[in-house]
């Protein structure tokens, strides 16, 4: 099994395990905010047809795992921006890059289809700022880890 069917196998059960957990809304940014099809919300982020991350910030703790689930039909990316991320922290995009140019050189490839799902785990405190790469216009986000 190579390393994207891994993650993306990991992420649909972290997907199911959690759809139960995600209904709250508590409206302090702090991700208990749902998307209008319920998913998006804990650590999940719902990325859809309207070239949006729902929510576009959301704060998490280290050691929590966010998968971004495309949940309408146009494909998207969750890309770090690596020169932005915090000393130390792993760098993340979805199709496993080990960099920001390999995932921007590579697109398609890292794609993330309808309902399919992206998941990484978050170490290090800071604020991690990521984009979709065929939408980096209006399409970014920013993970708060505490």
């Amino acid at each position: 099994m190579n390393r994207r069917t891994m993650l993306r196998s990991a992420g649909l059960g972290l997907a199911g395990a959690v759809a139960g957990c995600s209904g709250s809304s508590n409206g302090d940014g702090s991700g208990g905010e749902t998307s209008g099809d319920g998913w998006a919300g804990g650590t999940n982020v719902a990325m859809t047809d309207s070239l949006k991350f729902e929510p576009e910030t959301l704060t998490v703790n280290v050691g929590d795992t966010v998968t971004w689930k495309t949940v309408d039909s146009v494909a998207h990316s969750v890309t770090a921006y690596e020169e932005k991320l915090p000393d130390g922290a792993a760098y993340f995009a979805s199709g496993g890059f080990d960099s920001e140019s390999a995932a921007r050189g590579a697109y398609p490839e890292g794609s993330v289809g309808a309902d399919e799902t992206y998941s990484h785990t978050f170490e290090t405190a800071g604020e991690f700022p990521y984009f979709c790469i065929p939408h980096e216009s209006g399409m970014r986000g920013t993970i708060v880890v505490e």
